[in-house]
C-alpha cells in the first residue's frame, strides 16, 4: 500500500523545529519518522565539536545498485531575527503562503522530495537523500562529513538534485548548473599606538590600509564567461580597536569577499590579494579561507531529466543559471553532475519567510517526475 505524504503538513512539522545552525532541534527525527515507512534505510551520525558543531548528519537510502539518484538538502536555517508578524517556529498558513523560518530555504524544498518519493514508491536502482545540518554555517562538519561518510563505503550517486531555493519570478524559472567560488579574507596592518599630538612618536596604520584597499578596488578580476558573470571583489568590514579621538590605533583591519568564476582558483586570489596587500601597506598579514571552488556541471542527462520535468509540470523552459550564491554542489560536485533546483527564493533569509502553498505541491509533482525519469524509465 501506498503511503502518501502531504508535503505542506511535512514542511510545516520541519519548521516547527528550531534548527539554527548547527542545532537539530528534531528536524533529522521528523525526516526519519516519515521516510522510515517509505522503505528507507537511515542512517545519522555527528561530525564536529564546538564552537561550528557537533553537526548532526543524515544518509537515507532505499533501493540498490545502479542508476544511483541523489538529493541533497540541508535542515539547518538562519537565526529569525526580530520583527517577525508571528512566532518563526509556529508555521502559520495566511493568503496561501506557509509562513516561517526555513519555509523556503528549504525545508519546504525536502517535505516536497519526500513527498515524491511516496509518490513513486518502486523504482529501479539506488534513491538516495543527503542531508545536512550545517550549510547555513562554517560547512566544515556538514555536507563534506557526508562525503566522507559515503566514500568510506564505496557510495557514488551517479548524478545529484539539490533542492536549494532557486526559482525568482515563478517556480520552474530558473535552474542552477554551476556557483561561483567563494574566499574570504581578513587584512591586518600594524602599526605603533600614539597620541594623535605627537604623530611622530606613533605610526599611524590607517593611511596604510587604505592604500591597500584602494589598490584592491582597483583591481579587474574578468569580464565573466559565457557561463558565469564577472568576479566581484567585495570590502564587509573596516576597523580599528581604539574608540577614542585622540589615539593612532596601533592596528588597523579590513575584511572582504570575493566571488569568483570558473577562470580563477580561489588559491590564486588569495595570492593575488597577498601580493597587492604588501605592496601597498608592506608588514600587513593576509588570513583567508576558500569555502569553495566554482563549478559547472555540463550539459547532459541531469540537465535533461530536471528541465524536461519542469516543462512538463509548468510549461516553462527553465533559464540555465550560475548566479547568486553558493551551495553544497560546490562540494557535491566531485561525486557526480549537480544541479540546483527548488522553490521561489524572495524570502529566504528575510523576515516571514513563506512559500506558496501551491508551489510546495508543484515541486513535490516535478520532483516525481525527475524521479520517475531517473529511476522508473517515465515521466
Amino acid at each position: 500500500m501506498t503511503t502518501a505524504i502531504d508535503p505542506v503538513e511535512l514542511a510545516s512539522r520541519l519548521i516547527a523545529c528550531p534548527s539554527v545552525t548547527p542545532l537539530e532541534a528534531g528536524a533529522l527525527t521528523v525526516l526519519e519518522e516519515a521516510l522510515k515507512p517509505l522503505g528507507f534505510e537511515v542512517h545519522r551520525f555527528l561530525s564536529g565539536n564546538a564552537p561550528d558543531g557537533p553537526v548532526e548528519n543524515m544518509f537515507a537510502t532505499r533501493g540498490s545498485g545502479g542508476p544511483h539518484f541523489g538529493f541533497a538538502g540541508h535542515v539547518d536555517v538562519v537565526p529569525p531575527g526580530e520583527g517577525w508578524t508571528g512566532d518563526p517556529f509556529k508555521p502559520e498558513i495566511r493568503g496561501g503562503l506557509l509562513y516561517g523560518r526555513g519555509a523556503v530555504d528549504m525545508k519546504g524544498g525536502i517535505a516536497a522530495f519526500v513527498a515524491a518519493c511516496a509518490e513513486v514508491p518502486e523504482h529501479r536502482g539506488t534513491l538516495s537523500l543527503i542531508i545536512t545540518g550545517d550549510e547555513e554555517g562554517p560547512s566544515i562538519h556538514g555536507t563534506q562529513a557526508i562525503i566522507a561518510w559515503m566514500e568510506e563505503r564505496g557510495i557514488r550517486p551517479d548524478m545529484i538534485l539539490i533542492g536549494e531555493p532557486t526559482s525568482e519570478a515563478r517556480l520552474g524559472d530558473i535552474v542552477k548548473i554551476g556557483r561561483r567560488g567563494t574566499v574570504n579574507m581578513w587584512i591586518t596592518v600594524p602599526g605603533v599606538q600614539g597620541h594623535v599630538a605627537y604623530p611622530h612618536r606613533a605610526d599611524n596604520p590607517v593611511p596604510k590600509l587604505a592604500r591597500a584597499l584602494a589598490a584592491l578596488d582597483a583591481l579587474h578580476l574578468d569580464d565573466g564567461t559565457d557561463a558565469f558573470q564577472p568576479s566581484n571583489l567585495e570590502f564587509t568590514a573596516v576597523s580599528t580597536p581604539t574608540k577614542a579621538t585622540n589615539i593612532i590605533p596601533g592596528a588597523a583591519t579590513a575584511q572582504l569577499n570575493i566571488r569568483f568564476n570558473d577562470l580563477h582558483r580561489g588559491e590564486d586570489l588569495v595570492a593575488l590579494v597577498r601580493r597587492t596587500v604588501e605592496e601597498a601597506a608592506p608588514g600587513a598579514t593576509v588570513e583567508a579561507r576558500i569555502s569553495g571552488e566554482a563549478f559547472l556541471t555540463p550539459p547532459g542527462p541531469l540537465y535533461d531529466l530536471v528541465t524536461g520535468a519542469i516543462e512538463a509540470e509548468t510549461g516553462i523552459a527553465p533559464i540555465l543559471s550560475t548566479a547568486g550564491g553558493t551551495s553544497d554542489g560546490r562540494f557535491l560536485i566531485k561525486l557526480c553532475p549537480v544541479v540546483d533546483f527548488g522553490l521561489p527564493n524572495a524570502t529566504m533569509h528575510k523576515l516571514d519567510e513563506a512559500a506558496a502553498v501551491e508551489d510546495i505541491y508543484a515541486l513535490q509533482r516535478i520532483y516525481a517526475r525527475v524521479i520517475r525519469s531517473a529511476l522508473s524509465g517515465g515521466a
